[in-house]
């Protein structure tokens, strides 16, 4: 791990930092993703009170571990210690609403999420009624022809 990594996160920096890992997993962290990570920062009960100082650091963190050849299982590491059982799937969730923001998922992306919900024990019915929430909420209107 880089020297300047954090040892830990707070729950709040983990759920930034699965977000983050969702968005930079296919190499392409779209303007979309990035407001979309920001408004739930901003709007969320989850992040009251959080230092969005903290977002910058947070985001460099994982880039840094990116680029390190276990950073993603390290980063899952920081996450599993950070999120109680109860804020496991809520991380799930953030992230299959970043991965709906664009429009579509990549491939990285959804590996990014099956790896997450091994990493985080998510069962599987409740990571598709996640995923389907998901899609629901992100749906656009057909296109007029």
């Amino acid at each position: 791990m880089p020297s300047d990594t954090p040892s830990s996160f707070s729950a709040q920096d983990a759920l930034v930092a699965a977000m983050v890992g969702l968005s930079a997993s296919d190499e392409n962290v779209t303007t979309k993703e990035l407001l979309s990570i920001s408004r739930m920062v901003d709007t969320l009960p989850i992040f009251d009170g959080y230092d969005h100082d903290r977002l910058r650091t947070i985001g460099q963190t994982v880039f840094d571990l990116f680029t390190e050849e276990d950073g993603l299982d390290a980063l899952f590491g920081l996450m599993r210690d950070a999120l109680p059982a109860s804020l496991r799937e809520t991380a799930y969730a953030l992230c299959c609403d970043v991965a709906a923001a664009d429009g579509h998922a990549f491939q990285a992306e959804l590996q990014f999420l099956l790896e997450l919900r091994h990493e985080l024990e998510i069962d599987r019915l409740h990571a598709a009624a996640i995923e389907r929430g998901s899609a629901a909420r992100h749906r656009r209107l057909p296109a007029d022809d």
